[in-house]
């Protein structure tokens, strides 16, 4: 291989180092700070000062069930490049689906430990 070869390489990293020093650099020129405006460092940044006491923290409970919402979403989501791939695997014969049906038997039973465990109820 030949220096040549690795041109577009070289070029693409130096238009990213570019591209990003440029956006620093503006955001520097250009940003809040620039121009003396310190009340938009608050915690809202939107340029006023803040005139009520902040929002109560979230419970533990809050953080738990969007994490849970966020497995279960994710897994669903590999069902459906299964269904796609195996497709026609499906046509064909039933030992093909015995590994989904494992996959949502292993959800399953999450599930059901979590309903067991009351993971899902917000009061107590």
């Amino acid at each position: 291989m030949e220096l040549v070869d690795y041109l577009p390489v070289m070029i693409q990293l130096l238009l990213a180092a570019v591209i990003a020093a440029a956006i620093l650099i503006a955001s520097h020129i250009f940003g809040q700070r620039a121009r003396g405006n310190y009340a938009s460092d608050s915690a809202y940044e939107c340029g006023m000062l803040e005139e009520s006491k902040p929002h109560p923290k979230f419970s533990v409970k809050f953080y738990v069930v969007a994490m849970l919402f966020i497995l279960f979403d994710i897994e669903m989501v590999f069902m459906i490049p299964w269904v796609l791939i195996y497709r026609e695997l499906l046509s064909v014969g039933i030992l093909s689906v015995w590994p989904i049906f494992f996959f949502l038997g292993v959800l399953t039973l999450g599930l059901v430990y979590e309903m067991k465990k009351k993971g899902l109820e917000w009061e107590r």
